[in-house]
């Protein structure tokens, strides 16, 4: 009777692993989602950022109002390409003054597609924007009339 006690209590935790494996393997595959959810939406912000940014150096640049608008939209959808930003309805505003001593603000907005996490089930896109400053030079010359 002993000896079979003991055999029994020596084995008693046999094919517990597995089953613990299968209850928790759905919650890790989530968690793993989760962290690629936090991921896309962070390197989308980091490449908005970088968008309006290249957009508001370039718009500072510009002589005139229409061609800072111009400016700032090249230089921030060129830089979303080249960083491959798979964004939904981008757009770029520009705000603020071409004086000498003045500043542009460019701000980038699109949507990030979430809806091919599909275990998630999140909606489809999230917004994300970025914003920029840049100063206009003090000493620049002015476009004559």
């Amino acid at each position: 009777m002993v000896a079979r006690l003991r055999r029994i209590s020596a084995t008693g935790d046999a094919g517990s692993a597995t089953a613990e494996l299968t209850l928790i393997t759905p919650l890790l595959v989530m968690f793993l989602l989760l962290v690629v959810l936090c991921g896309r939406l962070v390197s989308a912000q980091l490449d908005l950022d970088a968008a309006a940014s290249a957009g508001a150096r370039a718009a500072s640049l510009a002589r005139t109002d229409h061609a800072a608008q111009a400016a700032a939209e090249h230089a921030a959808m060129g830089t979303l390409v080249a960083r491959g930003v798979t964004c939904q309805n981008a757009s770029v505003t520009l705000t603020g003054t071409l004086t000498p001593g003045g500043a542009v603000t460019v701000r980038v907005t699109c949507r990030v597609p979430l809806d091919d996490l599909v275990l998630l089930d999140l909606p489809g896109s999230r917004r994300v924007e970025g914003e920029a400053t840049s100063p206009i030079d003090q000493w620049r010359g002015t476009v004559p009339p």
